[in-house]
């Protein structure tokens, strides 16, 4: 079932027939096994699908944040997972907006064809959640290298990635200004692996491929530094609205899945001689669920055509995250309840994106934090921490 005014229906029309390739049976078996679905991300890198936000000159496709959000949805709707490859698509904008001449032609071109990986972005630790300026990973600059020490967690994608972007502070934490003195650096994980940093995954509740790190002075070259030294903060903030706006339209997707699912559900399964759809207790749950949905649609496209012009949107892009997730989240209950004792089979996949769709609600940023950054951003109401 198409929507109304759908962006890029070209693009979407290529993904959807991609991802029929690759079906529940495909995704369940990865589940079970918590696998990474390697031969789904190289289909979408042989397509092009994961280098839609690199320009052309690095040997992307240039297209603006509304040509990934279309991609994204659409996985998410088909009953895939794009949370294995998404920040393919928008990590490398650190280095596409921050980075120097020589890091954009040495690396850009290799993730455009995926011949590089970058998906692995740590910031999160275990003693600082989402306050990022109480982070504690420190890196020492000693003549053309900084040496790392520190610990990350939730850093996912970590096991399949060769580069990794990393926020630790160079200047100790200060009162006044707490954002200074922290700094990116890009890590070769093909080189760190075993020489300074460990990995150790996390199983969850998901195929998430998810991670905690161990940094024993880890080397990184001076050259590998993004920016300037003390001023990652403003980088690393800078990337995080097409993070939001991306992960709303996986949830946005999600809820597609949902509601296409149990509408179809709903028209096919008879109980007491009639199809359940015919009631209303069911009928207008779903039917809710899709006019949440729409609205967040609206939102998410509100956010995604202000990014585009370049214009201010944290605001926008937070609220369309918590729009998003929350219709999603909607759409998933309201699908289990229809399918009743059925849903909770894992044959009818709404058990395995029930437990996916719920991650959005707190991950990359929990409900609590958006609804402070609106109060304090929006209606200028004063901070509460």
């Amino acid at each position: 079932m198409a929507q109304v005014n759908e962006t890029h229906p070209e693009i979407r029309d290529a993904v959807r027939r991609l991802c029929a390739r690759f079906d529940g049976a495909y995704w369940r078996e990865l589940d079970r096994s918590r696998t990474y679905p390697t031969a789904f991300v190289q289909a979408l890198t042989e397509a092009g699908f994961l280098g839609v936000l690199i320009p052309e000159t690095y040997g992307g496709s240039g297209l603006g944040l509304g040509a990934a959000t279309a991609v994204l949805e659409e996985i998410h709707r088909s009953g895939g997972n794009a949370a294995a490859c998404h920040a393919q698509m928008y990590t490398m904008g650190v280095v596409l907006r921050h980075g120097s001449d020589d890091q954009k032609s040495r690396y850009l071109p290799g993730v455009a064809s995926g011949e590089l990986r970058l998906q692995a972005f740590a910031v999160t630790e275990p003693d600082a959640g989402v306050d990022s300026t109480r982070i504690d990973t420190k890196a020492r600059r000693e003549g053309g290298a900084y040496f790392v020490n520190g610990r990350k967690i939730w850093i996912s994608r970590t096991e399949h990635s060769d580069l990794m972007v990393l926020l630790c502070r160079t200047t100790a934490r200060t009162t006044e200004r707490p954002t200074d003195g922290l700094t990116v650096l890009l890590v070769d994980m093909r080189q760190a692996v075993g020489n300074g940093l460990t990995i150790r995954p996390i199983r969850t509740m998901m195929n998430h491929a998810t991670t905690e790190l161990f940094f024993d002075d880890l080397a990184v070259p001076v050259e590998n530094r993004i920016g300037e030294e003390g001023k990652g903060f403003r980088y690393i903030i800078d990337g995080m609205n097409a993070e939001r706006i991306l992960i709303a339209s996986e949830c946005i997707g999600d809820a597609r899945f949902f509601i296409d699912r149990a509408s179809a559900y709903a028209k096919e399964r008879m109980v007491f001689g009639r199809p359940i759809g015919q009631n209303q207790a069911v009928q207008f749950p779903i039917a809710r669920a899709q006019v949440q949905t729409e609205a967040a649609a609206l939102m998410v496209r509100r956010a995604t055509e202000l990014f585009e012009a370049g214009e201010p949107c944290g605001s926008e892009a937070n609220m369309a995250k918590l729009l998003a997730s929350e219709a999603s989240w909607f759409a998933a209950d309201v699908a289990m309840q229809t399918y009743g004792g059925a849903g909770f089979a894992e044959e009818y996949d709404i058990e395995r994106k029930f437990r996916e769709a719920r991650l959005f609600l707190t991950a990359p940023v929990p409900t609590n934090m958006i609804l402070s950054h609106v109060a304090t951003h929006v209606l200028g109401l004063p901070k509460s921490f």
